[in-house]
């Protein structure tokens, strides 16, 4: 296996490429094992809570940051516009609320859990639900992401796209069950100066590569086209309008920063809220180098395929010759119609001398995510290709390792210590044995999954769609709990499951087909808050909403530090 696995790289990468990338993977194994001798159940599941503001901020950019966002960032630069990077404004415009709402409220009332807080503000129902939606939709966003960057690293390696899931699932879960948080968080940090380092290298590789530099770049990308930074009209169908990013993206990083087991994770490691709080600055401090630094690889592959168009031609060529669909049929007789002729030689000499031509056919065929695999293989010198593969590997497992530990926390947490306690072992060797055998479980569902995802094609693409639905209404759940006294628990529940359906609704509904993607998170957020204030009027569901003393934002944060010592769960769902 491991031959065969030598003979495909050998085609793409050189001995110095091999040696970055095995390199790499023993790191993070050999980190995972250095730090699992002293493993208990609060060392694997939350580091001691000894962390400090940089680890847990590199590891809370690096955790969010998957390798779908290494090869989309640089492709919807090159194929639209840059009005994605307003993406970088609304999460920056969610700090204070993460910071001086979410941060407190979990390090006051010392949830283990995210969910845990549902559960002292509502009842045990609505935290067993939210935990569970978490669980489910985590293991799937796994998988895709997973399956993503096997696509990608396979293009650039040409290594096989199963063993490389198999692989990057297998290192995962082998630090993780042994190292627990405090090794996927300091695994993060590396990853995280990994695909940084990868970044910048690329973009100063662009630059110096085009004659004119940087100011050459930014002539030759905006040279001619309109409305690339902003797009302010109000048509819901425009990709990546002003309005959409901007609403969707700070609804989409809330959920996210605020709602979501993995980044709360992070925050219960810290030594203390002010640390918790700090790191989160960082982070956002790290995403303004990452997220702008993808960006603008993606200009300037823009500008050096457009000087060297012969040097991505045979990308659309290839689509011609190997596949027939509208989109391919539309291109080709558009170029008929335009003096192309139709063989493979009179299609490249057109595009020779029409750049833009080839530019807007890539995007149309949505083959613009292959400009970046294609200008490593061109212009990386030995060493520096296995470092991007390294990177795209880094960014994978930082999202695999990160989703596989809160899922067993969320397990452990949630469930088995607050549903059945009987279960829980009654030494810490046991303890350990099951939250390692739960990791090992959790991770080989995600591999699975992952291997079987092209297969599903069109239905896999209905599930990603589904987790989008339903990550706004459960950012809904807790900005109910933590700002409206008067939601309750039944209100929440059946307000929640009634905004979920309307967002599959509108996100299968033939009539928003044309709507772009991020509307889904304003839909399932809006309808999801309606809903359940509607249920929460209603006679008989508008009962108290907890049995217990207050727990909306405000009453924790006037409360006093012994009002906590004991939280008492709701009896009337």
């Amino acid at each position: 296996m491991w031959s065969d696995a030598l003979d495909a790289l050998s085609g793409s990468l050189q001995t110095l490429d091999l040696i970055v990338v095995g390199g790499y993977l023993l790191l993070s194994l050999g980190l995972g094992l250095a730090l699992g001798r002293q493993s208990n159940r609060d060392e694997f599941l939350t580091a001691g809570g000894s962390m400090g503001r940089m680890t847990v901020g590199l590891s809370v950019m690096a955790t969010l940051f998957s390798a779908n966002s290494f090869v989309m960032y640089p492709s919807t630069a090159y194929g639209d516009s840059l009005r994605i990077m307003l993406a970088s404004v609304a999460f920056l415009s969610t700090t204070p609320l993460v910071i001086w709402v979410f941060i407190p409220v979990y390090s006051k009332l010392k949830c283990a859990t995210a969910y845990e807080y549902l559960e002292q503000r509502f009842h045990v129902s609505v935290r067993c639900l939210a935990s569970s939606l978490f669980v489910v939709l985590r293991i799937a966003w796994m998988a895709a992401a997973t399956f993503a960057a096997s696509v990608a690293i396979s293009g650039i390696s040409g290594l096989n796209q199963y063993l490389v899931i198999i692989g990057l699932g297998v290192v995962a879960i082998v630090y993780t069950m042994f190292g627990g948080l405090r090794a996927v968080m300091w695994t993060d940090v590396i990853q995280f100066f990994v695909f940084v380092g990868t970044i910048l290298f690329a973009a100063v590789l662009l630059v110096s590569g085009t004659e004119g530099g940087a100011s050459q770049i930014v002539d030759t990308y905006f040279s001619g086209r309109e409305r690339m930074v902003f797009d302010f009209r109000l048509d819901p169908t425009i990709r990546f309008g002003t309005f959409a990013i901007l609403i969707g993206s700070f609804l989409e990083g809330l959920s996210a920063y605020g709602a979501d087991q993995v980044a709360v994770q992070r925050y219960i490691s810290a030594r203390d809220a002010r640390t918790s709080q700090t790191g989160f600055l960082i982070s956002q401090a790290a995403s303004l180098i990452v997220m702008p630094g993808l960006l603008a690889i993606g200009m300037g592959l823009f500008s050096y395929f457009h000087h060297n168009p012969d040097m991505l031609s045979d990308v659309a060529i290839d689509e011609f010759s190997n596949v027939e669909n509208a989109k391919v049929q539309v291109v080709r007789q558009r170029l008929s119609d335009a003096g192309a002729g139709s063989s493979n030689e009179t299609i490249a000499e057109y595009y020779k001398s029409h750049p833009r031509e080839l530019h807007a056919d890539v995007v149309e065929l949505g083959l613009n995510d292959q400009a970046l695999p294609r200008f490593v293989r061109l212009k990386f010198p030995a060493g520096v290709v296995g470092l991007l593969v390294a990177a795209l590997m880094a960014a994978t497992m930082s999202s695999v390792d990160s989703g596989i530990h809160s899922i067993t926390t969320a397990l452990i947490v949630d469930f088995r210590d607050r549903l059945v306690p009987a279960w829980r072992p009654k030494t810490e060797a046991g303890e350990m044995l099951v939250a390692r055998v739960m990791v090992v479980v959790i991770g080989a569902i995600a591999i699975v999954l992952a291997c079987f995802v092209g297969q599903l094609g069109d239905v896999f693409a209905v599930a990603k769609k589904t987790v989008g639905a339903f990550a706004a209404p459960l950012l809904a759940v807790f900005v109910l709990g933590l700002f409206v006294r008067r939601a309750t628990a039944a209100g929440v529940l059946l307000g929640t499951f009634a905004g979920a359906v309307v967002t599959l609704w509108f996100t299968f509904a033939e009539t928003f087909s044309d709507w772009f993607s991020m509307w889904v998170f304003v839909v399932g957020f809006v309808s999801s808050v309606v809903f359940s204030l509607l249920f929460s009027c209603v006679p008989g569901l508008s009962r108290t909403s907890t049995a217990g003393p207050d727990r909306t934002f405000w009453a924790v944060i006037r409360a006093d530090e012994e009002d906590f010592s004991e939280a008492a769960p709701s009896e009337n769902p």
